[in-house]
């Protein structure tokens, strides 16, 4: 939302997703020992967090983040992490992944894509998955659904939360719809939204960037 406020944007904060642990895979996650693994892998911020939550600091040999918050997440309970792709989506971080075989640590919501887990399988890593959350929908006031469909323009940060959107408002969109990565729009698109543009570089300031375009080629 700052970063929109900051481009002169007034956004409309329209929360569809709630995080819900699963606690038998945080118990499960709590009982390996990082050190045993070669590569730790954390797909979002929520892994990130669910991590630090039971290890803090400690981490596998090498730690690989999928963007930069969820770098950041887990710099800032003292895990170092090795390796961010430039491209902050799961193939860009299968595309700079050293092959294997290693030992691979994966952290992932239960209802994430398979794209890391098959990805990294078939570059020769042993993988060992955890889902220690999973997304749930959360359900918007009727205000806060006229305000969503009254806006110039949806951003779509995640394949779940466009998934959520069409389960509140079916195929119906603002005029503008901007995904942040090539996934998040396979999402949006499998659940009937028409996707305006895809942003290039797949974070929240690349989601923004990409709005401004769009709204400017619209204008």
């Amino acid at each position: 939302a700052d970063l929109l406020r900051d481009r002169g944007a007034v956004p409309v904060v329209m929360p569809l997703i709630d995080i819900e642990p699963i606690p038998p895979q945080a118990a499960a996650l709590a009982a390996l020992h990082p050190a045993d693994f070669d590569w730790l892998v954390v797909s979002s911020p929520n892994g990130a967090e669910a991590y630090r939550a039971v290890h803090r600091a400690a981490a596998a040999q090498r730690v690989a983040a999928v963007g930069r918050v969820t770098a950041r997440t887990l710099q800032e309970g003292g895990v170092e992490v090795a390796l961010v792709p430039a491209t902050q989506s799961a193939e860009g971080l299968l595309a700079e992944m050293p092959p294997g075989p290693a030992r691979t640590l994966l952290v992932q919501a239960v209802d994430a894509e398979p794209t890391l887990a098959h990805g990294l399988a078939a570059a020769g890593h042993t993988v060992t998955g955890v889902t220690p959350y999973r997304s749930v929908p959360a359900r918007p006031t009727a205000g806060q659904q006229l305000a969503a469909l009254s806006a110039d323009a949806v951003l779509f940060a995640s394949g779940s939360a466009a998934r959520a959107w069409a389960a509140v408002f079916g195929d119906s969109t603002p005029p503008v719809v901007v995904a942040i990565g090539p996934q998040t729009a396979a999402a949006a698109q499998a659940a009937g939204l028409k996707v305006t543009l895809v942003a290039a570089d797949h974070s929240l300031p690349g989601l923004v960037s990409a709005l401004e375009r769009s709204l400017s080629t619209v204008e």
